[in-house]
């Protein structure tokens, strides 16, 4: 029978735990033991995903955002890794190792949006040409399309044929970006204070959301576990959804 360590250890040969930043926090974070016939994949592990997993008969969950974060100080029912460990649901995270990794979330973006020789900048992110060069209120609205995402944007006024991509919160690497010759970034969220530098250096930058940028490695991660483990069920959430609600 596959066990939790089973799950893990593919995981990590698909994103190695060492390429995850030094504040993160990885791996089988909540591990109950015991064997594994069912997995439920999601971008964070909520009390809804949970109760999915429930619901499912699944043992184990499998999501990007780490369940555990900040160093526990108590446990309460009402935290989230309690209730999995009353339900005997384990959790595996695999955060900004994932990112970085090949054919992770910032390679899928690559993908989506058609950028060719994609290369590592910044540590997580990928900077590459645009097969189809294009202009910042265009990249917008292939978000909107291709994402479902509500789009806030800076248009620095000229075509953008090298494209920068980092899933959730990248724009802290708008310098980085700029200096690995992009001339757009693409990312989950930016500052008041990033748009104000994107606008004074002439980088274009597509803020498209958070959770839209990272959850199409759901459907991705979940192909390839199932395909890893041709005995086991995987699931793709369908609780997993973006915590704001837009007006």
């Amino acid at each position: 029978m596959v066990k939790v360590e089973d799950v893990l250890q593919y995981l990590q040969q698909i994103a190695p735990a060492s390429l995850a930043e030094d504040w993160d926090n990885v791996g089988a974070l909540v591990d109950c033991g015991g064997d594994v016939t069912s997995i439920l994949v999601a971008l964070d592990i909520t009390e809804e995903v949970v109760a999915e997993a429930e619901y499912q008969g699944c043992q184990l969950i499998v999501s990007h955002h780490p369940v555990i974060f900040s160093p526990l100080r108590q446990l309460s029912r009402r935290d989230v890794p309690y209730r999995m460990i009353k339900k005997n649901i384990s959790g595996i995270c695999m955060h900004t190792n994932l990112d970085a990794a090949e054919g992770g979330v910032n390679d899928i973006l690559c993908k989506l949006f058609g950028v060719a020789d994609a290369k590592p900048f910044g540590g997580l992110g990928r900077v590459g040409r645009l097969t189809r060069p294009s202009g910042a209120q265009q990249l917008g609205l292939a978000c909107q399309e291709t994402l479902g995402a509500h789009v806030k944007l800076v248009d620095a006024g000229r075509p953008v044929s090298t494209l920068a991509v980092v899933g959730g919160s990248g724009g802290s690497l708008l310098e980085a970006a700029a200096a690995a010759g992009a001339d757009a970034l693409l990312t989950g969220e930016a500052s008041h204070h990033a748009a104000i530098d994107a606008k004074r250096m002439g980088l274009s930058l597509v803020v498209a959301g958070h959770f839209a940028t990272e959850f199409p490695v759901v459907a991705v991660l979940a192909d390839k576990i199932a395909r890893r483990f041709n005995g086991v069920r995987v699931l793709g959430s369908r609780r997993s959804r973006d915590p704001f609600t837009y007006l």
